[in-house]
């Protein structure tokens, strides 16, 4: 289930424009094996003086909060484009007066 998880979580999804994972963490995900020689990377960043730390992380948040509008931005516009293209594979139908109809009545469905 976990590798279901992750695959799903790390796949490109079309309505949103991005990955689940880069709308959550702000950046990319890369496989442990990518990570295992970068391991003294972080290391050296924890060493780093505090203030800078915390503007640094104000921006990485601020950067997350543009790329969560975006993908709203580009679902929004994804979801009025399939509803145009819906939309327009439907018939306007216009009945006149004494004209028999077919009548669905709902209430006949509980109880049949």
């Amino acid at each position: 289930m976990d590798d279901t998880l992750w695959a799903y979580r790390t796949a490109y999804k079309t309505p949103i424009g991005t990955t689940p994972y880069r709308l959550v963490y702000g950046k990319g995900c890369h496989l442990p094996t990518e990570l295992a020689h970068r391991a003294l990377w972080p290391i050296k960043n924890v060493n780093a003086i505090y203030n800078e730390a915390g503007e640094l992380r104000k921006i990485q948040l601020n950067e997350i909060e543009e790329i969560r509008y975006e993908a709203y931005e580009c679902a929004s516009s994804y979801k009025d484009e399939l509803k145009k293209v819906r939309d327009a594979k439907l018939r306007k139908r216009t009945f006149e007066v004494a004209q028999k109809v077919w009548f669905y009545n709902s209430r006949l469905k509980l109880f049949p």
